[in-house]
């Protein structure tokens, strides 16, 4: 490829205006923002209030947890409530686990919506300043038109 044409590829006015002369990609663009959206959005918001109940969760394992040292210390009976103890210690782990993947979930979902925003932003942006050149455009030719028609000396006396 010559470099000449290599530069004329990546000029930002010739891409701007195939870019933006295309509804139908916006048109699904915005159908496609309008579906993601609200799924997103609901998905964000169950997965924060599932980390919320497992937090409250791990504070209730842990209060039991003590409850039952506190018994057994007190009995001290011949009652084994350690393997008890052992068992809500393995469950609380697993809360933990659980907690940590829905958390970089949540993470991940963010920063998704973020992306789709600012694409959409910068969409926008695009069909603006395309929309503005077009206007521009079309406003000089007809000054030009007028303007070349006043200047037709009259004749006609």
């Amino acid at each position: 490829m010559e470099p000449d044409t290599a530069s004329d590829n990546t000029s930002l006015d010739d891409k701007t205006e195939d870019y933006c002369e295309n509804p139908t990609r916006d048109a699904l663009t915005e159908g496609i923002m309008s579906l993601l959206k609200p799924t997103v959005d609901q998905l964000d918001e169950r997965v924060r209030a599932t980390r919320i109940s497992q937090i409250e969760l791990r504070q209730q394992i842990d209060s039991l947890t003590e409850e039952l040292m506190k018994i057994n210390e007190a009995l001290q009976c011949p009652l084994e409530l350690e393997a008890y103890v052992d068992k809500l210690v393995c469950a609380k782990r697993k809360v933990v686990v659980v907690s940590n993947i829905l958390q970089k979930t949540q993470e991940r979902l963010n920063k998704i919506l973020e992306a789709v925003e600012k694409e959409t932003n910068k969409r926008k942006a695009l069909l603006d300043r395309s929309s503005m050149y077009h206007s521009a455009t079309i406003k000089t030719e007809t000054d030009e038109s007028v303007s070349g028609a006043s200047n037709i000396p009259d004749t006609s006396q």
